[in-house]
């Protein structure tokens, strides 16, 4: 190893990851392809040799500014971001930088993907969007309960509370009903949430599903952001769309992308456009105003999708020319996706170890934070908030 051209930079280097990609090409052009064309393709991550050390971002001790207006309560940094919490919903309702909107729809969680051709496959049993729906995965409504927004004294603000995710066709219940055990639960999702005065927003879920659900199409959150978001930025695999069960072809690097292009046009609509094990994700406008997120302290990389059709709209349509795009962008960050299978089409095989069991708690932390044009994301990313 010691002999190979580049083992001095990476023995050397100082960065979170390092990757070693081998590519095989054409030396001469043939009558079936041309010169430099990929034959074969690997990647690898090395083993650091030097320990990261991230930066820590030094905060000044200027307490944020929070008041109650109507159902909500806005946080805010003097003139630089707002951020408004729907205390009834428990999410943010709204997110400013130097007053250009994010986001036009807060972050809940999310459980359900529009099915794919693999997922409605199902000829000598169910097939798995046959038992989501049976299930009623495919409409889910969150209530919040035991909300509550706190001011601590190192001048951030924590607000959490506990969603209850119930059927969608039953009736909302009073808080007393849902805080008690019931067969109607279908999840329970803890989640603390973090502002500090940099912007950062760190978010702490716990997600305990009802142990009798059939394996889940994907366990994460789901957020609109504002339509002009759309050039997209990530760190994880790609260039193109990718799977946990999906994705040995794809390499990890940063890429860029529209929303438009992210989306795959397959014939019959279904969950598509996704990149696996993504590190942070930022969408910008055109003038450099955006949203990044990232995993956070232990978590693993995410799969990431962003569309102008969401999962309803992917779910509704029959034919690719029948979707009709939405007045936002769909951002879903997901702690876990379900494999897309496809040893056949007729069945529900996708491999055990790709399966998502609903016997388990899942746990994880996602960072967000406001982009300014003069942001970088690799900056953030390798950075950290104080203790």
């Amino acid at each position: 190893m010691e002999s190979s051209p580049w083992f001095t930079l990476w023995s050397t280097c100082v960065a979170k990851e390092t990757f070693l990609s081998v590519h095989v090409t054409l030396r001469d052009p043939t009558r079936w392809a041309k010169a430099g064309h990929v034959l074969a393709s690997a990647q690898l991550c090395l083993p650091q040799t030097k320990g990261f050390v991230p930066h820590v971002i030094a905060l000044s001790k200027s307490p944020l500014i929070s008041e109650q207006v109507g159902d909500g309560v806005i946080i805010s940094k003097n003139h630089e971001w707002q951020i408004k919490i729907n205390s009834q919903l428990g999410t943010i309702d709204s997110w400013k930088i130097n007053n250009v909107e994010l986001m036009s729809k807060g972050i809940f969680p999310c459980f359900w993907r529009a099915p794919t051709d693999n997922d409605n496959g199902g000829f000598y049993t169910k097939s798995y969007a046959t038992t989501w729906r049976e299930a009623f995965l495919d409409n889910v409504s969150f209530y919040s309960s035991q909300f509550s927004v706190k001011e601590l004294p190192d001048h951030t603000v924590e607000v959490s509370t506990t969603y209850y995710g119930l059927p969608g066709h039953l009736p909302k219940p009073d808080d007393a009903a849902l805080s008690e055990a019931s067969e109607s639960v279908l999840f329970r999702v803890h989640m603390r949430c973090r502002i500090y005065e940099s912007g950062d927003v760190i978010l702490d879920y716990e997600v305990n599903p009802k142990s009798d659900l059939p394996p889940l199409p994907r366990v994460g959150v789901v957020f609109n952001a504002e339509k002009s978001l759309n050039h997209v930025t990530w760190y994880g695999k790609g260039p193109f769309e990718c799977y946990p069960d999906r994705k040995a072809a794809a390499h990890v690097g940063v890429y860029e992308s529209s929303v438009e292009d992210l989306h795959v046009p397959y014939i019959v609509p279904g969950e598509c456009g996704g990149r696996a094990d993504v590190r942070w994700v930022a969408l910008k406008n055109a003038d450099g105003f955006g949203l990044f997120a990232s995993t956070h302290g232990e978590s693993p990389p995410m799969q990431v999708s962003a569309s102008y059709y969401g999962a309803a709209e992917l779910d509704r349509a029959t034919h690719q020319h029948k979707l009709v795009k939405g007045d936002d962008i769909e951002v879903h960050l997901d702690h876990r996706h379900m494999g897309v299978g496809g040893d056949d089409s007729w069945t529900p095989c996708v491999h055990e170890e790709y399966l998502l069991p609903p016997a388990a708690s899942y746990r994880f932390s996602l960072r967000l934070r406001p982009l300014s044009p003069s942001s970088s994301c690799h900056d953030i990313y390798s950075s950290q908030l104080p203790n």
